[in-house]
């Protein structure tokens, strides 16, 4: 029996010293408690940051699109604007067009009227020249008459003096 119970307490102990290493194995491998707090500390504090950066990175991004919204909106309205603009330019484009068709047609007519203007002109500068040419002749002829009425004058006054001599001689 005592055979057994030291064979028993020899096993327990051999048992025990397994244990006992065993225990120390894991000790080894476990982290010291003051560390593993640390690093619960550090792990919450990590926590809360990622948190944060999270309800930061939701506000941002609420932020963004509300801002992308209000620049949809603002694209949009300068869209309108520029159609409304263009078509304006467009309504000022054809309205011109209109004047400037206008002011063609006028041109035609006035240069029409001028061509006719022309022709009158050459017409009345021909007419002109034979006018020149009659008054030139006219103007010679009264000349001629002139010289002719001189001519005559004098001899009127001289047939004047002639009689005026004759008729007193043959009176006495």
């Amino acid at each position: 029996q005592l055979l057994e119970a030291k064979a028993s307490l020899s096993l327990a102990q051999t048992r025990h010293t397994l244990q006992l290493q065993q225990a120390k194995a894991q000790m080894n491998n476990m982290v010291p408690k003051k560390q593993f707090e640390q690093l619960q500390t550090s792990l919450r504090e990590e926590q809360c940051k990622a948190q944060q950066l999270q309800e930061n990175l939701h506000r941002q991004a609420e932020q963004t699109g509300k801002q992308l919204v209000r620049t949809q909106e603002e694209r949009e309205r300068l869209l309108q604007a520029a159609v409304e603009q263009a078509e304006g330019l467009e309504h000022n484009l054809r309205s011109a067009e209109a004047v400037l068709a206008e002011r063609a047609a006028q041109l035609k007519d006035t240069q029409a009227q001028l061509s006719r203007n022309k022709l009158l002109i050459e017409d009345l500068c021909e007419e002109n020249r034979g006018f020149a040419m009659a008054l030139q002749v006219a103007e010679l002829k009264q000349k001629s008459t002139e010289e002719k009425n001189q001519l005559l004058e004098e001899q009127a006054s001289a047939l004047k003096q002639l009689i005026g001599k004759i008729t007193p001689a043959s009176l006495s």
